[in-house]
């Protein structure tokens, strides 16, 4: 079948897919455009700054073109795609994990606690703030366990970290998260209250 060019729009996911398995540059440009907002979305989450998901997003792509053919069309290409995210994201910060500083987090105790109320209307600039504020490994335990659903095992082996240590992270990230919620929008709501 020949294609031809049409807006991006015009195009089923199923057509640039089929294309990029015949290694048409011009369906992979679609495929690209079509799902980066997306990929952003994911990598955002396992980065410190947009640059380093930009680079992680176009990694991931590559890895896509590469391995289109083995992408199974009876399952959803966004789950598929997004395990290729997430492990590229996990590649990367296991390369640049010896170029970090470890932040002490003596002062903070390992203890479950009950999980804040939040407030329903925060923004999604407000919500990436406090999870920028996260040390990177507590960011991507708790991106891994809470949102793509890894278990405790899973992260410890892609991480190289004990599974006690991803537990513990995680109880970690959760109470940074409250701490800074607290310190961030109680002290915003407050002020609101007084005046």
């Amino acid at each position: 079948m020949a294609w031809k060019r049409e807006k991006i729009e015009a195009y089923s996911d199923a057509d640039p897919i089929e294309g990029c398995k015949k290694g048409n540059p011009y369906f992979q440009e679609v495929l690209y455009k079509r799902f980066f907002s997306f990929a952003m979305s994911v990598c955002i989450r396992y980065t410190p700054k947009t640059d380093d998901a930009i680079e992680v997003v176009n990694d991931s792509f590559l890895k896509v073109f590469e391995n289109i053919s083995k992408y199974d069309s009876q399952k959803p290409f966004k789950s598929w795609f997004s395990k290729i995210l997430v492990n590229t994201a996990i590649d990367s910060f296991r390369k640049n994990l010896k170029f970090q500083v470890e932040v002490s987090l003596n002062g903070i105790p390992d203890t479950e606690e009950p999980e804040p109320l939040l407030n329903s209307e925060l923004s999604v600039n407000e919500i990436t703030s406090l999870f920028t504020q996260l040390p990177e490994m507590h960011r991507i335990t708790f991106n891994l366990y809470e949102i793509e659903g890894y278990s405790h095992e899973e992260i410890g082996e892609m991480l190289g970290v004990t599974t006690s240590t991803s537990r513990s992270n995680l109880t970690r990230a959760k109470k940074m998260l409250r701490e800074l919620y607290e310190k961030n929008f109680n002290e915003i709501k407050s002020y609101h209250e007084r005046v």
